[in-house]
């Protein structure tokens, strides 16, 4: 596989804020209720959603280029997806 571009880079970096928002958007059960009245997830597939992306955004913290080895990140700040991760495992653990 060859490297990543910097555009592939940033673009994988913008799309992680998607996670960061569903993540962010509802401090709880009652919260994601409100804000999505027509969903018919249970508090378990809630909880299921918010843990897979938190887990998404462990993994695209940990991508490397080819060596294996060598952070893609260069100078992102990770000060909004870090807060996500904490947050989501708070809310699944």
């Amino acid at each position: 596989m060859e490297e990543l571009t910097s555009d592939e880079i940033a673009a994988i970096f913008s799309a992680a804020g998607d996670s960061v928002t569903v993540i962010n958007a509802d401090a709880n059960f009652a919260a994601y209720q409100t804000a999505n009245p027509n969903s018919d997830s249970t508090e378990t597939e809630w909880k299921g959603m918010i843990q897979r992306n938190t887990e998404h955004l462990e993994i695209i913290k940990a991508y490397t280029k080819t060596d294996g080895t060598t952070s893609i990140w260069g100078s992102e700040s990770f000060t909004a997806i870090d807060a996500a991760i904490t947050t989501g495992k708070a809310i699944y653990s």
